[in-house]
């Protein structure tokens, strides 16, 4: 009866998920229309469930707790990235930088190589800077531009650079997820790339072949402007110095300020500079108040038990190493979607699949490299995550229509699953 009763509330627990995946997602693919329910009128009604399902607190310190996790600062520091991306992409917008960049990106890379070269890009950039949401922020903008100029569908130009993202996010050394990995499993960052690079490289190759076959099979041949070079700068910029390492707001700050001082100089007043922000930022407000909603939904699930719950059920019956690699990837992945963030997911799961892999003799880099992997397959996955909300936020579109177009983290999820099942890399299989 007890075991019947925790069961119970750990399903409450994870009910508003559930809730939230119902009403958005699967009504959305019922309807064929992402647009049919706003995803923040989905969050909106999963987060007043969640408050109300939390029975064990008074309805004030309930939403005291929802506020809590809204206010987390990862949360906040998400919503300042938007702020700042919004105001820089709007800006350089207004100001001719982006066309300037298309016109570039369009004299260097024919249309047969042009979705392998975003995609390379965004895998090079992102594994300079060490971030998905950077790199996102810095080349989506010019995603856009390039499918308004190549008539190239949107969602699938977008998708090629939040794909490429991940792989940066899931390998670099900078990366929030590779310190999370590799600090809780007591291993050198060095030796979990080794294994990591083994089972996602034939990801990014399959894929880098799918856009190049794909590529050849455009006739786009736009019109192609003449370059601006001046209005190039601000790109160079947040690339240059995001390839350096600089903090991605530092990046946005220097490339805003860079639009401004241009835009200035060039053809575009004060005010326009000033109206330019403050509807990029405007054009960043359902993202933000999804950001907020879904962290304080999060929050109210951690707090009613509902990770414990899926931690202690995935746990109890573990077959052999393959097995043990398998509850850690299944362990990783049901945090991540509680979450949505794939660097807290690690660390909620990365002691428990530390013990596991001690138990069973797991080697800690491929177990480091199992919770990086599958972190950022569902981190890519997942409609209500910062780098897919960014993009769509950007590119004003539905989350849920890039997913479709997303080829990379599923070809990386299956990778990662053929090397469990198939014992690869070998070397690396033993403690």
């Amino acid at each position: 009866m007890n075991t019947t009763k925790q069961n119970w509330q750990g399903i409450l627990a994870l009910s508003p998920l559930a809730v939230f995946l119902c009403l958005y997602l699967v009504t959305s693919l019922w309807l064929d229309d992402f647009y049919a329910v706003p995803i923040t009128v989905a969050f909106l009604v999963s987060s007043i469930y969640a408050i109300a399902v939390t029975t064990n607190l008074r309805l004030t310190d309930r939403i005291h707790k929802f506020s809590a996790g809204a206010a987390d600062k990862n949360i906040m520091l998400m919503v300042w990235i938007f702020i700042m991306a919004g105001a820089f992409a709007q800006s350089a917008k207004a100001m001719g930088a982006i066309d300037a960049t298309v016109n570039l990106t369009l004299s260097i890379l024919p249309s047969q190589f042009l979705l392998g070269g975003i995609f390379l890009a965004a895998c090079f950039i992102s594994i300079s800077i060490g971030t998905s949401v950077g790199t996102i922020a810095a080349l989506t903008p010019v995603a856009i531009g390039l499918a308004e100029r190549t008539g190239i569908d949107l969602p699938f130009m977008v998708a090629l650079v939040v794909g490429g993202s991940f792989f940066g996010d899931n390998l670099s050394f900078i990366s929030d997820t590779t310190i999370a990995a590799t600090t809780t499993q007591h291993c050198q960052m060095r030796d979990k790339f080794r294994v990591n690079i083994l089972i996602v490289l034939p990801a990014a190759l399959i894929v880098l072949g799918i856009y190049f076959v794909h590529g050849f099979s455009l006739h786009a041949t736009p019109e192609i402007g003449a370059i601006q070079w001046v209005k190039v700068i601000p790109y160079l910029l947040v690339l240059i110095t995001a390839l350096l390492g600089m903090n991605v707001m530092a990046v946005l700050l220097l490339g805003l300020i860079s639009t401004g001082i241009i835009g200035l100089i060039s053809d575009m007043s004060l005010l326009e500079w000033f109206s330019a922000m403050g509807e990029g930022i405007l054009g960043m407000s359902e993202l933000i108040i999804v950001t907020l909603l879904a962290g304080g939904m999060l929050e109210l699930i951690r707090h009613n038990g509902g990770i414990d719950f899926i931690i202690e059920k995935l746990t109890r019956r573990i077959n052999g190493k393959r097995g043990a690699e398998f509850t850690i990837a299944a362990l990783v992945s049901v945090a991540n979607l509680c979450t949505a963030n794939n660097t807290i997911a690690i660390l909620t799961t990365g002691q428990l699949a530390r013990n596991i892999s001690e138990k069973y003799g797991l080697n800690p880099k491929r177990v480091a490299s199992i919770l990086d992997t599958f972190s950022c397959l569902v981190q890519g996955i997942i409609p209500y995550g910062a780098q897919m909300l960014i993009a769509a936020g950007l590119a004003q579109i539905s989350p849920a229509s890039i997913i479709g177009h997303l080829y990379y983290p599923l070809c990386m999820g299956i990778c990662a699953i053929f090397a469990i099942i198939f014992r690869y890399p070998r070397r690396f299989t033993r403690q």
